[in-house]
């Protein structure tokens, strides 16, 4: 008999373990807290890299439909000072799909295909048992449902890590306020001109402001600032003016264009970045592990996600190898060790750049886009 495997999260990380299971004929079940797949907004666009988030998608059979739906275009990069001046900007060659660009609604629709996923299911608590009837995983409705394996892509917040783990995520000392345009090319052609096929970053002391293009004339805007823990503005996104006022007063004496893209956000969301901390590891529990955020919440600077789906795909491909009573723990336990190594660099990597993106030097963040820029 098939393992009953279970992931906790119907994001990136469990939908390409899902569907890279899938793939080797081994069904999984994926217990997701929204009741549907456009419950709530998927979010802004993602750059899947080539050795990771394109890997991944490679090895769910998956590439040809990704490179059909993504935009290379999106990969290009300008940089701004406070004043309007270009300081970078860095187009994509025709051929050049290093890191193309993807809706994350558009790359969820891709991985969801034929799995089986049960919306509406809101994990609790997961409960290791050493004994023959293995993990329960308690749901909200007060239900319970055991699994050979859980494996936990269930996000910054994780239930099923407190099964192997004490830590949570700590705030980075970085708020982001995010908002966006719609219809940008016919109603604002000029911030459309501005941001380009791709990005745009502008950086100050101690904040940024960046501008991302997302498929269908949509452009994401969001405002980052160092804000200390006890000094959050105590603002209800909700009273949308309240908070356009506020960040426009944050920005005060930027060029006019870039505080547009303030003036013309329609609505809010307000979000401290937080991080677990680095490296994140755990002593291994048979029945239990985890993915993605879960398992190495990191600063969102475009390796969070590529991690997560690589991961997804070498688990999977690890478990569908796997042979004999210990097989599949064993592979579990080598996976995790694997993982710990590699996120726990990007971790630190992330953090460090961070501080350099949002921090007292706005020349080292050009810095760092020069460091990681192809010249």
């Amino acid at each position: 008999m098939s393992p009953r495997i279970a992931v906790v999260g119907g994001g990136p990380a469990g939908l390409t373990f899902a569907r890279v299971m899938h793939r080797h004929g081994r069904p999984v079940t994926v217990l997701e807290r929204d009741p549907a797949p456009d419950a709530r907004p998927p979010g802004g666009t993602l750059d899947l890299h080539e050795g990771m988030g394109q890997l991944a998608l490679k090895k769910a059979g998956l590439l040809t439909e990704f490179a059909a739906l993504s935009r290379p275009e999106g990969q290009a990069m300008r940089v701004l000072d406070t004043d309007g001046t270009v300081l970078r900007d860095w187009r994509p060659r025709p051929d050049d799909r290093a890191n193309p660009e993807i809706d994350r609604g558009q790359l969820r629709d891709l991985l969801l295909g034929p799995l089986d996923v049960r919306w509406g299911r809101s994990v609790t608590e997961v409960v290791p048992d050493s004994g023959r009837d293995g993990v329960a995983v308690c749901f909200a409705d007060g239900r319970r449902e055991r699994f050979d394996l859980v494996v936990g892509a269930d996000g910054a917040w994780s239930r099923v890590r407190r099964a192997l783990s004490p830590a949570t995520p700590r705030y980075t000392g970085v708020t982001l306020v995010e908002t966006s345009l719609d219809d940008v090319d016919t109603r604002h052609p000029g911030l459309a001109r501005l941001v380009g096929d791709g990005s745009l970053a502008v950086y100050g002391v101690n904040r940024s402001l960046v501008a991302q293009r997302n498929s269908g004339g949509h452009v994401k805007v969001y405002a980052q600032a160092r804000v200390e823990p006890d000094r959050q503005p105590g603002l209800d996104p909700a009273d949308t003016e309240a908070v356009r006022a506020h960040l426009l007063a944050l920005f005060d004496g930027w060029a006019a264009p870039l505080l547009d893209l303030l003036r013309h956000g329609t609505a809010f969301a307000h979000r401290p970045l937080h991080a677990l901390p680095a490296p994140h590891t755990w002593p291994h529990v048979p029945g239990v592990t985890l993915l993605g955020d879960a398992a190495h919440l990191m600063p969102p600077l475009g390796v969070g996600a590529n991690l997560a789906m690589l991961e997804g795909a070498e688990l999977a491909e690890s478990l569908a190898a796997a042979s004999g009573p210990g097989g599949p723990d064993e592979a579990v336990r080598v996976f995790e060790e694997r993982m710990w190594e590699r996120a726990g660099r990007w971790a630190e990597m992330t953090l460090a750049g961070l501080d350099r993106l949002v921090g007292p030097d706005p020349a080292q963040a050009l810095a760092l886009w020069d460091e990681v820029q192809p010249s």
